[in-house]
């Protein structure tokens, strides 16, 4: 079996995606600062990977999930805060 950087790309993508999802029901800053850039590192890997793969509905998949976990990342940002 052949590992190419890709591959391994996926690996790191999948195994944030799951970490990040086990720990989703902690508190808002734990989110903010662990969670949501794990969840996003590993949608950002794993559309690496479908690109490389030329694999459309993954990538579309992918695409969106960074969409929504970007979203949220907004959405966690305090009202009174520099950055809204």
């Amino acid at each position: 079996m052949e590992i190419n950087i890709y591959k391994i790309i996926a690996i790191v993508g999948l195994i944030s995606i799951i970490i990040g999802t086990f720990m989703i029901s902690l508190s808002g800053k734990i989110k903010r600062k662990y969670i949501y850039p794990l969840l996003l590192i590993g949608g950002v890997g794993l559309l690496i990977y479908s690109i490389y793969i030329n694999d459309l509905i993954f990538i579309i998949l992918q695409t969106a999930y960074i969409f929504i976990v970007i979203y949220d990342i907004i959405k966690l940002v305090p009202r009174g805060s520099p950055l809204k």
